[in-house]
């Protein structure tokens, strides 16, 4: 999989934005949580206090306060006096905290000074116990209690003075050190309480402390909300727009990755010799090149997110909720990942083994689909429908029922994990809500724990959709690999060893002892094969079927090398040149004629498209293919169907001897390329064909004795072996194969005659 994810140099620029983008998504992700926290805390059950700590205070309560404080000069000097000198610090926060054009009297309110966030928390910690002191002690229902715990260890004669006193009256009359050890006797409970229970009764007396002043406290709520709720609204638009984005760069990046690959594949392929080929099969080359290449794709599309967004939203929530929150439910979060990583893994291990065989299933039902739609008419001349139909059904049924399995398996999946994220979600609301009705945690702090559960869930349930797609994009991808690392056969020698042709051996094609057996067979197909084919002569080859007819002449443009000896070109081993130049020089005609999807036009100047008409037109007129050409509609430019089969056997044989011709090549080759014309067009044909090959190299496979009478040069061939060469009188008289294969053409009169001519 490493190998092909190589390929995504080319966009290392996208690759890099996009994990820009999803580090920047991933963070305004996990800020999300902290805003819903504290637009619950602080925003709706503290009114839009976020501490304890008073920006705004009457003298009158201040003073209250600091009866329950030690630290009152710490306090003191981070607050100033209003006077008739008001700072604009401090004219901001009384434009903040009271209505519009709100009169303060003069030397009535304490304003908290400018001071930094690590100070500002300090005097929050400082604050808290002496206003939940102050809140006990000036709550009516506490009050009573102390006042009787007070009144009830005095002397009778000061009863009746302190029933008619507040608790705090009594404590400011009382001297310092005898106030402190009574408040100590009942602040040992408040001291055991939580904390934030503490912070929120402490937030709360603000409040109040507010409320006394005349501070417009709905206006503080309000702001607080209509800020927090701005902020967590732009967060999330920067987390939709960086979605969108890597969404955009991801599909670009998986496009181009799959082109590329695309690209090397096709090269690839077009470098293989004949025995690659066979080794893959045109229907598995099919397959590699597009289902395949589409598995990986729809990987990179999400890939990026699994690896870079999911890790970042997985650790980044787990240690928020360790340090942002309460981590007494962090178990719940353990609990959850076991559940999922079990499900995941105990689904990988069933469904694992099927993907492979998934893409082989692919490749035998291309390769059935490919065989009966190209044997169509053969399978019809037979009656064999149903039996065809039966095959398909076969590989159909086997790729069904494994896709099935494994989509019974993956599609339990989703369920599932949805069954586990929902038991979490109960769990946490089971848990918070007692931890909420203790006192231990809030309820904000409850919601935002349940939204970096999910988030974290949800990370893992990404990592379990790429483990659903992971295992068959890898089988793909070592498909694919197989191709991109299979070395062809046939290749060139590195450039500064290739060697140019000899021009005073222009057109001669050489046999020197030559033999060849193919990949992994034990057998030689050809052996010790010697002959020369000369230029402005015609050499045939004649033999039975499975002499090595074709596979000589497959030598000649190195669809295959030879195994022994040499074959020479124009003076040179054909494996001391360049397959480029080396192909240049030939025109070879396919035993079965190809014609390419276009036009009569496209498919004759193929070799060349800037060619001249006139060449065309030469070349159709040699081929004697301008008789039907002309019948046509559209006559050079009629269309031409794949595989060309808008056209009948003989007319493709003489396109496709058309396209030989119009290249113009010093040696011609003809693989039984004559087989399908009648013997009126046959003779034609040649007799054009000798005209235009003066001096070039022809040489012709056939199985018709009437093609070859007039070669310069037979070659017969018996079971890979020459065992004869000569004309056609010589071999009459001398070689039993030759006249064997004649005999069984033409009659004794017919052969003599045609020797005589």
């Amino acid at each position: 999989m490493l190998k092909v994810l190589r390929n995504l140099k080319k966009s290392f620029w996208s690759v890099l934005v996009i994990i820009i983008l999803l580090v920047v998504q991933a963070q305004a992700d996990l800020r999300l949580p902290d805003f819903t926290s504290r637009i619950v805390n602080v925003g709706i059950q503290a009114g839009g206090i976020e501490n304890s700590l008073p920006k705004i205070i009457s003298k009158e309560d201040m003073e209250n306060i600091l009866i329950f404080s030690n630290e009152d000069d710490k306090i003191l000097e981070n607050y100033s006096l209003v006077g008739d000198n008001i700072s604009k610090e401090q004219q901001k926060i009384i434009d903040d905290y009271f209505v519009k054009d709100f009169k303060v009297e003069d030397n009535t309110v304490y304003v908290l000074n400018d001071i930094d966030n690590e100070k500002e928390e300090e005097l929050s910690k400082i604050f808290s116990d002496p206003l939940m002191e102050y809140s006990v002690v000036t709550n009516e229902e506490t009050e009573n209690e102390i006042k009787n715990a007070f009144i009830s260890k005095v002397p009778e004669e000061q009863k009746q003075i302190l029933e008619n006193m507040s608790v705090l009256e009594i404590l400011k009359t009382m001297p310092e050190e005898q106030r402190n050890v009574v408040l100590s006797e009942f602040t040992k409970q408040i001291d055991n309480m939580e904390s934030s229970i503490k912070e929120q009764a402490a937030v709360a007396e603000v409040k109040n402390l507010y409320s006394n002043l005349g501070v417009d406290t709905d206006k503080i709520q309000n702001n607080y909300i209509l800020f927090q709720g701005l902020q967590m609204l732009s967060v999330a638009l920067i987390s939709m727009i960086s979605a969108i984005s890597i969404m955009l760069l991801s599909a670009r990046v998986a496009a181009r990755l799959g082109k590329t690959l695309r690209e090397k594949v096709f090269k690839k392929v077009l470098k293989f010799s004949t025995g690659e080929l066979n080794k893959f099969s045109t229907a598995s080359l099919i397959t590699r090149s597009t289902n395949d290449i589409q598995q990986i794709q729809m990987l990179i599309a999400i890939l990026f997110r699994v690896v870079v967004y999911a890790p970042i939203i997985g650790i980044g929530g787990f240690i928020k909720v360790l340090t942002t929150s309460d981590n007494s439910m962090a178990w719940i979060i353990g609990v959850a990942i076991l559940a999922v990583l079990f499900i995941v893994i105990t689904l990988f291990i069933v469904a694992m083994p099927r993907f492979r065989k998934l893409q082989e299933l692919t490749d035998k039902l291309n390769l059935v689909s490919r065989e009966i739609l190209s044997g169509l008419q053969v399978i019809r001349a037979f009656n064999k429908e149903k039996k065809e139909e039966k095959r398909f059904d076969v590989a159909n049924n086997d790729l069904m029922k494994t896709n099935i399995f494994v989509n019974r398996a993956m599609s339990m999946m989703m369920p599932l994990l949805m069954f586990v994220m929902n038991s979490i979600m109960v769990l946490i609301i089971w848990v918070g809500g007692h931890n909420v009705d203790q006192g231990i945690m809030q309820v904000g702090d409850m919601m935002a724990f349940i939204q970096y559960t999910m988030q974290i869930v949800m990370a893992f349930l990404m990592i379990s959709m790429i483990s659903i797609m992971l295992p068959r994009a890898s089988v793909s991808a070592k498909r694919i690999n197989e191709v991109l690392e299979t070395e062809s056969s046939i290749k060139d020698k590195p450039e500064n060893e290739l060697k140019k042709f000899d021009e005073n051996k222009k057109g001669l094609v050489e046999f020197k002892d030559v033999s060849f057996r193919y990949p992994d067979a034990d057998t030689e197909i050809l052996e010790d094969i010697t002959f020369t084919a000369e230029p402005g002569k015609t050499t045939a080859i004649i033999g039975s079927t499975g002499s090595g007819k074709s596979t000589i002449v497959n030598l000649i443009p190195r669809f295959y090398d030879v195994t022994g000896g040499e074959l020479l070109i124009d003076g040179v081993n054909v494996k001391d040149v360049s397959q480029k130049d080396l192909r240049d020089i030939i025109g070879f005609v396919p035993q079965k004629g190809l014609l390419f999807s276009g036009t009569i036009e496209s498919n004759i100047k193929y070799s060349d498209d800037s060619m001249s008409d006139e060449k065309m037109y030469e070349a159709a007129r040699i081929a004697q293919a301008t008789e039907f050409i002309e019948t046509k509609e559209k006559k050079y430019q009629d269309p031409i169907a794949q595989g060309g089969g808008n056209v009948s056997g003989g007319q493709k044989q003489r396109l496709s001897i058309a396209r030989a011709i119009a290249k113009d090549p010093e040696i011609f080759v003809f693989d039984d390329s004559f087989s399908a014309l009648d013997l009126k067009t046959d003779a034609a044909l040649r007799e054009a064909l000798k005209e235009k090959t003066q001096d070039k190299t022809v040489i012709i496979v056939a199985q018709r004795i009437s093609t070859i009478l007039n070669a310069d040069q037979i070659i017969v061939l018996e079971e890979g072996k020459v065992v004869g060469i000569g004309t056609h009188e010589e071999l009459i008289k001398n070689n039993e194969t030759y006249r064997q294969i004649a005999l069984s053409q033409l009659s004794e009169e017919e052969l003599n005659k045609k020797g005589g001519n």
